[in-house]
């Protein structure tokens, strides 16, 4: 398979990443579990963005001293195209996330821990996705229209599920645990298990933690293939990948008062995945250059956002 990635990009790579947790482990927890406040999650999402077109500047100019100004142009736009193709999605990673946490009632002080494990779940499994799906396209081509054809459905999918609220209660792994563990009634702190008369109960917090590791998994198998029909190279598909989810943690508190605000986004998600999926089904008939699928992505959530923002939802009648 064809990268530009070779062993200095991606050790600096993993450097980097390492570094930017570790950073974001101490900081943003300094002082503890508390609630983080949305000064704090703004501060800490204009600085995960800024870090993911740092490294892309970093990258365009490596590529542009080391192999030309034409590949690092088209590296730079692909990166930000796949990143900002995973960012918008991540939207509705989180409103999941705002879904389970207002369903079990999850404390606010250890929201923080939750969502640690699910980025760094999300950034495992992404890792390992990315890399078979790029084994699986270099052997097979056919495999592109697969993933076209399922992007495509998935988009329709989600544009006629959207303004339904899901229903939690039927959910499989839900109701395997249910039947499966015994199940405190309360939470017992940051503890995943407790031992009572000789037994072990699994804690309404280890619940959310598994569903969140699923959350994980389901929107990885869709949001994988969206950026595959921007670029093939697992070096972008997964940096850009990974850059994404990095701020997840933070543009979660960002968004958490807001979701309601933007009822129109998952209209736009939808759209981005129909638009992406039929790309990868044209794609050797008529080939999209990737600029204008970067201004299509763009135009289409800002138009949802920016809509939303214009006409509210209708007030939710009260329980």
């Amino acid at each position: 398979m064809e990268t530009i990635g070779n062993i200095w990009l991606w050790g600096g790579f993993a450097v980097l990443v390492v570094a930017a947790l570790l950073v974001d482990l101490v900081l943003m927890r300094h002082g503890g579990a508390h609630r983080v406040t949305f000064k704090e999650a703004l501060l800490w999402s204009l600085g995960w963005v800024a870090l993911a077109l740092a490294f892309n500047a970093g990258l365009w100019w490596y590529l542009h001293e080391t192999a030309g100004p034409v590949l690092a142009n088209r590296v730079g736009l692909e990166f930000l195209t796949g990143y900002l193709v995973e960012k918008s999605l991540a939207v509705d990673n989180i409103f999941v996330f705002l879904m389970l946490f207002s369903y079990f009632a999850v404390p606010e002080v250890q929201r923080q821990r939750v969502l640690v494990i699910g980025v760094l779940g999300a950034i495992v499994l992404r890792a390992i996705m990315i890399f078979a799906g790029a084994v699986l396209l270099a052997k097979f081509h056919w495999i592109l229209y697969v993933f076209g054809a399922f992007l495509l459905l998935t988009g329709i999918k989600m544009w006629m599920s959207a303004g339904k609220e899901p229903d939690l209660e039927a959910n499989p792994a839900l109701k395997w645990m249910r039947g499966h563990l015994p199940l405190t009634p309360g939470y017992h702190g940051d503890r995943l298990t407790v031992i009572e008369q000789g037994k072990r109960w699994y804690t309404p917090l280890f619940v959310v933690i598994v569903l969140i590791g699923v959350t994980d998994l389901i929107f990885a198998v869709d949001s994988i293939p969206a950026i595959f029909a921007i670029t093939a190279d697992p070096f972008i598909v997964l940096t850009s990948n990974v850059f994404a989810v990095l701020g997840l943690r933070a543009m979660f508190f960002l968004l958490a008062g807001m979701a309601d605000r933007f009822h129109l986004l998952p209209y736009g998600l939808a759209l981005v995945l129909g638009f992406i999926g039929s790309k990868m089904l044209l794609i050797d008939i008529f080939k999209i250059p990737v600029l204008v699928s970067l201004a299509a992505v763009v135009l289409i959530i800002g138009a949802t956002v920016v809509l939303s923002l214009l006409k509210p939802a209708p007030a939710k009648p009260a329980e």
